[in-house]
């Protein structure tokens, strides 16, 4: 899995930074535009996430750029920023498509924590089965076996299981992780959660969980799953 790549349309270079250095992690790309034209640019070229749009610009509107990107049948996730606390914006902003509205002056810790809801609207679709020579996955009738044996999995080993599998073989970071398992928020979830959770699957899943085969580290970075391949 790639970083996930944001675009921070503000012209106001300070709250830019801002924006930028509150929601810094391993996992994401930052891109700063000062005006709409810029932006127009980048859209045409990149390939974003996450848009997060203020509505007055020196050259145009966030909104008249959200509706441009709705209208390209886009359904990446819109934030728009506003200074102004105005219900006719933010009918229009809806309208026209935007996913979130916040107002300045706004708490970097709730702005972080509803820019991760909207990364995680675009996720991947996720698989609602895995199949592999030694594990059939069906996370809709959450039945789970190894070897035709079913096991019992928690709905928290579940959530994680399926983020690992649906990415096989690609590195997953911690900080990724802890927001697909705990989505409510990961600032109240201890540290050592995330452990926790890696170690009760590889109990259950892997023959010698010390030496895992299937879930593994990446030292410093998070996990990955690798897939069983045949003739193994």
């Amino acid at each position: 899995m790639g970083k996930q790549r944001v675009m921070i349309l503000e012209d106001d270079e300070d709250l830019a930074e801002g924006l930028c250095l509150s929601l810094q992690a391993d996992e994401l790309e930052f891109v700063r535009c000062a005006a709409v034209a810029e932006a127009r640019e980048r859209i045409e070229k990149e390939r974003f996430d996450l848009f997060v749009l203020d509505i007055n610009l020196p050259d145009g509107s966030g909104l008249e750029l959200c509706r441009e990107i709705r209208g390209q049948g886009s359904h990446t996730p819109i934030a728009l920023l506003t200074a102004k606390d105005l219900e006719l914006d933010i009918v229009k902003g809806l309208e026209y498509g935007a996913d979130d509205y916040i107002t300045k002056p706004f708490s970097l810790m709730v702005l972080r924590a509803r820019i991760r809801a909207l990364l995680r609207r675009h996720t991947p679709e996720q698989k609602s089965e895995y199949q592999d020579q030694v594990f059939r996955f069906c996370f809709d009738t959450m039945e789970f076996y190894k070897n035709g044996l079913l096991v019992e999995l928690s709905r928290t080993e579940q959530r994680l299981l399926h983020l690992l599998t649906a990415n096989a073989g690609q590195l997953l970071t911690r900080e990724r992780l802890l927001e697909w398992v705990w989505p409510e928020g990961t600032e109240y979830v201890e540290d050592n959660a995330l452990s926790v959770v890696i170690r009760r699957l590889r109990d259950k899943l892997e023959e010698i969980p010390s030496r895992p085969r299937y879930i593994k580290t990446v030292y410093g970075k998070g996990y990955l799953w690798e897939r069983e391949e045949k003739g193994k």
